[in-house]
């Protein structure tokens, strides 16, 4: 079981030196935990991130499901952040651009996160409560008919590139949803609209089709994903640059001259 990743990881290097120059946010590489019965068998990036090894077999920190593509700290690395994964992640060439996806949370995690979410109290208050699955699991009005419509209008205009009229469009969302239920629809087109927006990057460079999925009725928690790209790049284009300083991005998308 060891050996039989060495070789589709080696692969991810070289791809990864394909697509690096897509955006800064893609050049460094992360820890990778592979999820086989019932452990974990991690493989960590060299200095250079040029090569990965094996690291050491652990434990599952809970149970994962197959399918998982998953960033979270671990244990037994010494609670660095490490992309968590099934091993048919490695079946595809999709596959290997949901581990790029995976590895944009490990550098929000890793530089600026537990920073930012101490400016929301959606986070502040499931930190009081030790509620950690806060992110999953937030009861947004999704189905709300002042919230449906008015995110419907977000999707269709943000197909242009007026981001006054995507502001514009959060303005109005801002007044109204619920203070913590704004910050929960900010914080998740931050969190994975950057990581989505990456993704379909690679997914031009590569030929692959794009993921857009969240853009339908009935209003997810994915829709966020889809609007949050769609900001970024409205975002990108106005001030080219801004999405590789990710704290201040946050900051941007939050408007935070009214905060």
């Amino acid at each position: 079981m060891i050996t039989q990743y060495i070789e589709p990881i080696s692969q991810l290097i070289d791809l990864q030196h394909k697509i690096s120059h897509l955006h800064p946010l893609l050049v460094k590489t992360f820890p990778i935990g592979i999820a086989q019965a019932d452990q974990l068998l991690l493989y960590d990036p060299d200095p250079s991130g040029e090569l990965y090894h094996f690291s050491k077999e652990a434990a599952l920190p809970m149970p994962i499901p197959e399918g998982v593509r998953a960033a979270f700290p671990l244990e037994s690395l010494n609670n660095r952040i490490a992309c968590v994964v099934t091993g048919e992640v490695f079946d595809t060439l999709d596959g290997f651009v949901t581990i790029f996806h995976v590895f944009i949370h490990c550098q929000q995690f890793e530089t600026c996160e537990a920073k930012l979410k101490e400016k929301l109290g959606i986070a502040r208050k499931a930190r009081a409560a030790q509620n950690f699955m806060w992110e999953l699991d937030h009861p947004f009005p999704y189905q709300t008919p002042e919230f449906s419509s008015l995110y419907q209008s977000f999707l269709d205009q943000s197909n242009l590139k007026d981001l006054d009229e995507v502001i514009y469009l959060h303005k109005q969302l801002k007044v109204i949803l619920h203070s913590e239920d704004y910050e929960f629809l900010l914080w998740e087109e931050w969190k994975e609209g950057l990581a989505r927006w990456i993704e379909n990057k690679i997914r031009q460079n590569l030929s692959l089709l794009e993921n857009h999925n969240g853009q339908e009725r009935p209003f997810s928690r994915v829709s966020f994903y889809e609007v949050g790209a769609r900001f970024i790049e409205r975002l990108e284009l106005s001030e080219p640059g801004i999405s590789f300083d990710i704290e201040n991005l946050f900051q941007r998308m939050l408007l935070q001259d009214e905060y």
